[in-house]
């Protein structure tokens, strides 16, 4: 029914010209609001952004294969040349080359170094009087290249990456849920008002009611001329009450409106919800739920890895050793058949070693200043996941409360307006005064008001549960998204 309702939204787009009114439920303008307002396409472009970084962190750890090339590189230049007694003259160069390498590298996660298999050709045309051509070949070559003793970066980004995606997907459910919250703020603001335009109407109409039986009631001298200025000002304030609520109405309905992203002809027609979600939520489930789907304890778990990863980094940043080998075949030759069959081996291994003998302490104070950070950044955890379960637990004691407060205020609307209905005629009759209906009314009128509110907070505080635990309550199941399918839909 939601896909057939936001169906008929977008072809009422297309033909605004003959739709005008358009009653709406609840469910109906948060089902549009997910898929319309711009809250829920900018929560989707952050899921897209942490996707795409997600794809490209597993990609890293896939083989790479790579293909360089130079074809070709001419030079016909001058350049310094030192004899055999030390001095120097200048030779002209004339020299055409060409190469190509084929690559194929694999970043290793247990050790953090890379391996790759190449092969490659090079070709050397020289020009002049002595001309020639040279073919160099590596038909396969094994490079590995290896820190030692350093922090292994992929190992880490290993740990935290999953963490970092897992996070952004459960922001993006919660974001959906706030714009759910959006949409119930903003349905209510105009339920509300229209509420009040209809309330403002009805008093309106028996203002003028009222004030046309006081005039009678004048005339035949059976009220006095006080009475009947107070009721020529119930009037005035009526008036002017109807139309500061039509004003709300029209900027609620335009605020509405365009967080759905709707045509400007369209009036929407939100309808009172007449039902609600009854259930019981115990605190300690909803905490356990929140710790394991909501976006802050994937946080706080990234946010710790990334300290002891910053430790851990400022510690291999203490010395420096790297391996390099390479092992393989080359040969050479002016013909290219024969630069492949007569190889010879090729070896080249080196170990770097960069150890700071006198540095006034620098690099152990990075690592002082790094464990320093992370037990701040501890601290703060602790602090926030505090705040955390203090705020979950005021928002489950509010949604019980709230259940109860709702069913007060119906009830409350309800006998304030037959009290209300009941002194219109008794004052016709005359056994009631002007300020015993004046306070009959306003008391209906605040009654149907703290109804709507109450049915509002309801409705907020439903979603703001959704959105902190990732569960849905009415369904007795978690709230997901088939992410794959989103991303596609770009």
């Amino acid at each position: 029914m939601k896909q057939l309702f936001i169906l008929f939204i977008l072809c009422l787009g297309a033909f605004g010209a003959t739709a005008r009114s358009l009653p709406m439920s609840l469910d109906e303008a948060i089902a549009l609001a997910r898929v319309r307002s711009v809250d829920a396409a900018e929560a989707l472009d952050e899921l897209r952004t942490a996707y795409w970084e997600w794809r490209s962190f597993k990609a890293d750890q896939l083989p790479e294969l790579i293909f360089d090339a130079t074809i070709p590189s001419y030079s016909k230049q001058y350049s310094a040349y030192m004899n055999e007694q030390g001095n120097y003259s200048f030779v002209a160069n004339n020299f055409l080359e060409a190469s190509g390498k084929l690559s194929l590298s694999q970043n290793v996660r247990l050790t953090g170094g890379t391996v790759s298999l190449s092969t490659s050709l090079d070709y050397l045309r020289q020009f002049g009087s002595n001309a020639s051509n040279r073919f160099m070949s590596i038909p396969i070559a094994l490079t590995i290249n290896q820190p030692l003793f350093a922090t292994n970066h992929m190992r880490w980004n290993s740990r935290i990456e999953p963490v970092r995606y897992s996070e952004a997907k459960a922001a993006f459910l919660s974001a959906t849920e706030d714009v759910s919250r959006m949409a119930v703020r903003y349905y209510f603001s105009l339920l509300l008002s229209r509420e009040n335009l209809v309330i403002a109407g009805q008093n309106l109409e028996n203002a003028e009611k009222l004030y046309s039986v006081a005039l009678e009631k004048r005339r035949m001298g059976q009220i006095s001329e006080n009475d009947l200025l107070q009721m020529e000002l119930n009037l005035l304030d009526a008036k002017s009450d109807h139309t500061e609520c039509s004003s709300a109405c029209k900027a609620d309905m335009f605020n509405l409106r365009s967080f759905l992203d709707l045509e400007d002809d369209v009036e929407i027609v939100p309808q009172v919800p007449d039902s609600i979600p009854s259930v019981d939520i115990i605190f300690a489930d909803a905490l356990d739920r929140a710790l394991a789907n909501n976006k802050f304890a994937k946080n706080m778990m990234r946010r710790q890895l990334e300290a002891d990863y910053e430790v851990a980094k400022a510690k291999g940043d203490m010395r420096q050793i790297s391996l390099f080998a390479q092992l393989g075949y080359t040969g050479t030759d002016q013909k290219v058949d024969i630069a492949y069959s007569r190889l010879r081996s090729n070896q080249v291994a080196s170990i770097g070693v960069s150890i700071p003998l006198l540095d006034w302490g620098k690099r152990r104070g990075r690592v002082k200043v790094a464990e320093s950070n992370r037990r701040v950044t501890e601290s703060r955890l602790r602090r926030e996941a505090m705040n955390f379960n203090q705020e979950l637990f005021i928002l489950v004691e509010r949604f019980h409360n709230q259940q109860s407060q709702l069913d007060i205020a119906a009830r409350a609307s309800e006998i304030a307006q037959k009290r209300y209905d009941t002194n219109v005629q008794t004052y016709l009759i005359g056994r009631i005064s002007t300020l015993d209906l004046n306070d009959s009314q306003a008391k209906k009128d605040t009654a149907m008001r703290q109804y709507v509110n109450e049915l509002y907070l309801f409705w907020d505080y439903w979603y703001q549960l959704r959105s902190l635990t990732l569960y849905d309550y009415s369904g007795h199941n978690d709230i997901n998204a088939d992410i794959e399918r989103l991303i596609r839909l770009e």
